[in-house]
């Protein structure tokens, strides 16, 4: 079970968003940054959720204070503060994802575990799904006793699309993500790219690459 730090000096709040989320994840609360800090440092913590105006140790130094441990752990701000500004400090100090009070807590467990699933595959170096393993240190898709090593580019185009199922990616955005900013190629690339993919991972049951028309492409994880 992941393990939670709750940092939120409003008591109630902090209590009651400890009762919603314990039964998912193991929670750990704190009142302030700088006892949330020192929790953290202890270790075992796999994601914060954070306030931003507490007393001393605010939610922007802590995330700061996190990350200048060389430390990734998804971090998710809330705030009653929701200007562009506010925001862009937010992501400026190293946060992950950034929600605006009053809390949503079914969105917030969305997000919780968004951020945790892509945290374990940015750790592993690998996506399971079903009988599926994408393997980013060998470059393979194994299914069984079946073993595809990919180009470089089909697998990070893969990897890419099935880090995120169901999040749309524009033509634009892969060709910057997998090709480079700098790359002379286009959108027939990325189309050659996809169905090639298609067409060996067509017989997959567990997922399926889908065309947005007129937008990009997108992964299907299968039922």
């Amino acid at each position: 079970m992941a393990k939670i730090l709750i940092v939120e000096d409003d008591e109630n709040l902090r209590m009651l968003m400890t009762m919603r989320l314990k039964s998912r994840y193991e929670v750990v609360s704190c009142p302030d940054g700088a006892s949330a800090l020192a929790r953290y440092e202890e270790g075992g913590i796999d994601l914060i959720v954070t306030d931003v105006m507490m007393p001393g140790l605010d939610g922007y130094a802590l995330v700061e204070s996190v990350r200048s441990l060389g430390h990734n752990t998804p971090v998710i701000i809330l705030t009653a503060k929701d200007g562009i500004s506010d925001k862009g400090r937010g992501f400026a100090v190293g946060t992950d994802d950034y929600m605006t009070k009053p809390v949503n807590f079914e969105e917030l467990v969305w997000r919780i575990d968004a951020l945790l699933r892509r945290s374990k595959i940015a750790n592993e170096g690998r996506i399971t799904i079903g009988e599926v393993v994408v393997d980013k240190q060998s470059f393979t898709v194994t299914r069984g006793e079946e073993v595809f090593e990919l180009p470089t580019k089909e697998f990070q185009l893969l990897y890419l699309l099935l880090s995120y199922p169901g999040k749309i990616f524009t033509k634009e955005n892969i060709l910057d993500s997998v090709w480079g900013y700098s790359s002379e190629s286009d959108e027939f690339t990325v189309r050659t790219h996809i169905n090639r993919l298609r067409n060996k991972f067509e017989h997959f049951p567990e997922f399926e690459i889908v065309t947005i028309r007129g937008v990009g492409y997108k992964a299907v994880i299968k039922k």
